[in-house]
């Protein structure tokens, strides 16, 4: 915004009101983690048969929690692995999943009855390890019940450093986004939740960095997700789409760049388009390529459950994100194949090489990605060796590669314990989700 951007006076009565509530939440939050550290017993030495974990988040598809719960429970540090939530999750070995009771869903609505069920599970059950995804809300309850029931606390920083830069504006939670223009009061109170934690997950090199530079006291690693190579696997018939957007329909996700690049490439030669996912922006979206002339040549194809049939049936990966983390649809894409034109943000560059497997673009204008993508769809040879070597980069995020990596992981002991049979803490630090390769 502007300096000589002028803001009405409800507007800015809105802002200071929405401010004084996140400072205040965040504020109680400092008070309950210093008083549960104080009342709690002290954190306690995981069991030698293995770990309890328990832990709590909100999951939008399968895909997004085999990657991520699967090779935790494999592990052979977790003896037993709950997960609260109202996402229907199947039944998996040492994977129990606990869903909050209707009756308190229709008193506190879907997420106040997870996070209460959450509470009282960890109070009834005291498991060894507490953790949630994302920080807004999940991890900041996690370590305040972390501490109270004598656990070791966990957060899972799926959404990177935007989850609390600025205050928390960027990370899609509905209360902190309602800040409108950045905090930074809210922003240090962030960093130091997320600085006592005893592990902090990340999905890729970046975010890890950005927390050990602003001083985190835990384990700082990333362990991006492990994922099936065999079910995600080029395709054997030429292709029918020239590009796939895989995730949800939020404004972060910038599906208006890559509508507009797609309108750019479609006037130079015919393309075919495919968006996979839903959420709050599906109409407006649908609305834009309507607009741009391309509503035949997109197909907004809703959340679906065989992806790996729609990424085999794609030439190119298209991601014009804000901001990402280390991009789960991003990883199937490169093992089915697809080379992948993304921007140039966050984990990304963790796995894309640019002009190797893929392109990053630093841009946010949708003619820079519109001519990296008609590059890949006009150039067939150069196409294919991106694809080959795109399949090959990803090889690295292969299941069982992360479960050897969370044994590793979960040997770590709690800050200021003595040392363990794991790696050091230092050594934990340059864990990158590269040394998942076999």
């Amino acid at each position: 915004m502007s300096s000589t951007e002028q803001v009405s006076f409800g507007t800015r009565v809105r802002r200071f009101v929405m401010r004084r509530i996140v400072r205040a939440f965040t504020l109680g939050h400092a008070f309950s983690h210093r008083l549960a550290t104080w009342i709690g017993p002290r954190a306690r030495v995981p069991r030698e048969q293995g770990a309890y974990i328990l832990l709590t988040g909100a999951f939008y598809s399968n895909n997004w929690i085999h990657s991520h719960l699967v090779p935790l429970a494999r592990s052979a540090r977790c003896a037993r692995l709950r997960v609260v939530t109202t996402f229907p999750i199947e039944a998996l070995p040492k994977l129990e999943v606990v869903a909050p009771p209707r009756w308190l869903m229709k008193i506190a609505g879907s997420t106040g009855a997870r996070l209460l069920t959450f509470i009282g599970v960890a109070i009834r059950t005291r498991p060894d390890i507490v953790g949630g995804f994302h920080l807004l809300i999940n991890g900041l309850l996690a370590s305040v019940v972390g501490r109270l029931v004598g656990a070791r606390t966990l957060y899972f920083c799926v959404g990177g450093p935007a989850e609390v830069l600025d205050g928390g504006l960027a990370s899609e939670n509905r209360l902190f986004e309602r800040l409108e223009v950045p905090d930074p009061v809210v922003e240090q109170r962030l960093l130091r939740a997320v600085a006592d934690f005893d592990w902090i997950v990340t999905m890729g090199s970046s975010a890890r960095r950005f927390f050990e530079a602003h001083g985190v006291r835990g384990h700082c690693v990333t362990i991006s997700g492990g994922l099936d190579a065999s079910r995600f696997q080029p395709a054997a018939a030429p292709p029918g789409v020239d590009f796939i957007f895989v995730g949800r329909l939020v404004p972060i996700k910038r599906l208006d760049i890559y509508l507009d690049a797609i309108a750019l490439v479609n006037a130079q030669r015919p393309v075919t388009a495919v968006v996979i996912g839903d959420g709050r922006m599906r109409e407006e979206c649908e609305a834009r390529a309507a607009k741009l002339g391309i509503a035949g040549r997109v197909q907004f194809a809703g959340q679906r459950s065989d992806i790996e049939n729609w990424l085999r049936g794609a030439r190119v990966f298209v991601l014009t994100s804000d901001s990402e983390g280390l991009s789960l649809a991003l990883i199937e894409a490169m093992l089915s194949g697809l080379p992948a034109v993304v921007s140039k943000v966050g984990d990304l560059p963790d796995l894309v090489e640019n002009g190797v497997n893929g392109y990053l673009v630093d841009s946010r204008s949708p003619a820079d990605f519109a001519a990296r993508m008609l590059e890949l769809v006009a150039d067939e040879p150069r196409r294919a060796g991106f694809a080959q070597r795109a399949r090959e980069g990803a090889l690295r995020f292969e299941m069982s590669a992360c479960v050897q990596l969370w044994d590793q992981v979960l040997a770590l002991p709690a800050p200021g314990q003595g040392p363990s049979k794991g790696p050091s803490k230092d050594e934990s630090s340059r864990m990158e989700a590269s040394r998942c390769a076999e």
